[in-house]
């Protein structure tokens, strides 16, 4: 049986091991029709890549709201973010390495939530207009699907796993390299070391959902010469604390201390 692109099957959950099908099975039972072939032709010459599997560009444009089957993962783009999310990073991180010999990791490692951030993701696809190519189920497509970041973000990094698995780690590294290109050189690069606020309220609330929050846990000293102590606080945990001349010093300071505290523990995820 065939799923055509712009409506799935339903269907029970196969009940034996023999109905069970891999995603890449389920892939090339999807028949694309000439309006979304357009569409997605249209989308190739914008970035400037031809799919040898064109399923694998209408998978990473497809959000879950559109699938109404039992293989909603299959078909849908959020196995495609995972597999984006750690290419991004790779391309990324291989660039900072490349471009800032003299920082440390931990510098490195702030940069990186900066240029990864939704927001910059949000803005790449926007730069390209990758929203007119999403298709949305019709609850997500009247709430505005196609203008929320998030949406936006995802499919970018869906987008940038199609391009890998059809073309490799190359094709993936020169598409990222020219979307991320223009965003990466109007970012001041002190501002990126000194705004350690905005790289950590960016990163926390695209893993979590949650903003960080800062509370002023101590003040010292006369009015003309006040000390402030900040405490950040992530998910309900203490993450750090910074003390300033004033509060936007002091916060900085705290985000500072977050960052560190953040991938000092995933550092040590990562060796264990």
């Amino acid at each position: 049986m065939s799923h055509e692109v712009t409506e799935t099957d339903g269907g029970l959950k196969p009940d034996t091991e023999s109905d069970y099908k891999a995603p890449s099975e389920l892939l090339e039972e999807i028949i694309i029709d000439n309006e979304r072939f357009r569409e997605l032709y249209a989308l190739e010459y914008k970035i400037n890549y031809i799919f040898r599997d064109i399923k694998l560009l209408d998978q990473s444009l497809t959000h879950k709201s559109a699938i109404s089957s039992n293989d909603i993962y299959s078909l849908c783009n959020e196995r495609m973010e995972f597999l984006g999310d750690a290419v991004l990073e790779l391309v990324i991180s291989s660039l900072l390495y490349e471009e800032f010999p003299s920082y440390t990791e931990g510098q490195l490692s702030k940069l990186k939530a900066v240029i990864v951030s939704q927001s910059i993701l949000t803005s790449c696809a926007k730069e390209i207009g990758l929203g007119e190519f999403i298709r949305f189920g019709a609850g997500e497509t009247l709430t505005g699907g196609k203008e929320k970041s998030s949406n936006l973000a995802n499919a970018l990094e869906a987008l940038i796993a199609a391009i890998y698995l059809d073309g490799g780690l190359e094709s993936a590294r020169n598409f990222v390299l020219k979307i991320f290109s223009e965003e990466v050189r109007e970012l001041d690069k002190d501002e990126m070391k000194r705004d350690y606020k905005s790289a950590l309220q960016e990163y926390w609330q695209a893993s979590f959902q949650k903003p960080p929050v800062y509370k002023v846990i101590n003040q010292t000293g006369p009015d003309h010469d006040k000390r402030f102590e900040i405490e950040v606080i992530l998910s309900g945990e203490s993450y750090g604390k910074g003390i300033g001349r004033n509060k936007k010093e002091a916060e900085q300071k705290a985000a500072e201390k977050a960052l560190e505290t953040i991938f000092n523990r995933r550092r040590k995820e990562d060796t264990e």
